[in-house]
């Protein structure tokens, strides 16, 4: 049975699926009613073999979210075409490097950037470039790549986002 809400996080590339942000953010999904998955990638570093696990899973919600942090909001924004979210929260997304630098599609008008002023793996300009080309709030933290040290921040950021998208989906699901 599908979901009514659904938010499917990405990990990054040395990180674990359940690691110290996904279990913070997915602790508000689950007390605003949202099911939440969390795959594992770790078998590979390499992006798109990522992408393609997350196709083949194919996540599907009323409202769906999708999230993720570094090489796993590569992930989630590439997904944005085939899954059609309603809503993407990427963290110190890792797009735009070589061999992986092709541009999103399909981003929803509900997403949000955010990225560490001091990230020693991916430059903020990277995420000011997505925003500007996808219309994102951006928003910059005094943090690093992690952002770890910023979890009040990016779970309110992340409350906002998903009350967003509930206020959207259920306005498109509701009888006149």
């Amino acid at each position: 049975m599908t979901p009514d809400k659904l938010v499917c996080f990405a990990h990054g590339k040395e990180s674990g699926p359940w690691g110290i942000k996904i279990n913070h953010l997915a602790t508000i999904a689950r007390a605003r009613g949202f099911d939440v998955i969390s795959p594992d990638y770790s078998h590979t570093h390499d992006p798109r073999q990522r992408v393609a696990q997350l196709h083949t899973l194919a996540p599907a919600a009323r409202t769906l979210v999708l999230a993720g942090s570094s090489m796993g909001g590569y992930v989630s924004a590439q997904a944005c075409v085939a899954l059609k979210p309603a809503a993407l929260f990427l963290m110190a997304p890792a797009l735009y490097f070589p061999q992986y630098d092709e541009e999103p599609e399909g981003i929803p008008t509900l997403c949000s950037v955010v990225h560490g002023w001091d990230d020693e793996i991916v430059p903020r300009e990277r995420a000011l470039r997505f925003a500007e080309r996808h219309r994102a709030a951006l928003h910059l933290l005094a943090s690093d790549h992690s952002l770890n040290d910023r979890l009040p921040e990016l779970g309110v950021l992340f409350a906002d986002l998903l009350d967003r998208a509930l206020q959207t989906t259920q306005g498109l699901h509701s009888s006149p």
